[in-house]
């Protein structure tokens, strides 16, 4: 095994002509109850707003999963979220959402990045959820 096989590390960007405060709720909403799969399933994922919040999936009947918690929130321009999220093995992840105000609207870049026993399966899905969720914000301004 060698160091490539233990790091991920994903950008991505979109643009939309929205205005900063309303990207911000948008990409909130869409990280806890607006967080879908790329079929649109609902994840049932909760996310408390605040620096210690934690974001969680609810399973309902007591079944819940800890994806992390909330390190840096700074309306409406960034959030930092960190944990293990869907990776239940030695993994830490950290995502970050990064707005800001552009000509015409509002460039969101987000980026996952995580260390550890990088499952070959998470590593292929994570780019192409993660796009789901920005086309999931991007279309929340078409």
């Amino acid at each position: 095994m060698n160091i490539d096989d233990l790091i991920l590390d994903i950008e991505q960007s979109i643009e939309m002509k929205a205005d900063i405060g309303d990207v911000f709720k948008s990409a909130l909403h869409r990280l806890g109850k607006g967080h879908a799969t790329t079929d649109g399933t609902p994840l049932n994922l909760e996310l408390e707003e605040w620096a210690g919040g934690r974001w969680f999936r609810d399973r309902g009947e007591g079944i819940q999963h800890l994806w992390g918690h909330v390190q840096v929130i700074k309306p409406p321009v960034l959030i930092e979220l960190s944990g293990p999220m869907f990776m239940s093995y030695p993994a830490i992840n950290h995502i970050e959402v990064k707005l800001e105000k552009v000509t015409g609207g509002t460039r969101l870049n987000f980026r996952h990045r995580a260390i550890g026993m990088i499952s070959p399966e998470h590593r292929e899905g994570v780019s192409t959820g993660w796009s789901g969720l920005l086309n999931g914000i991007k279309n929340d301004f078409a």
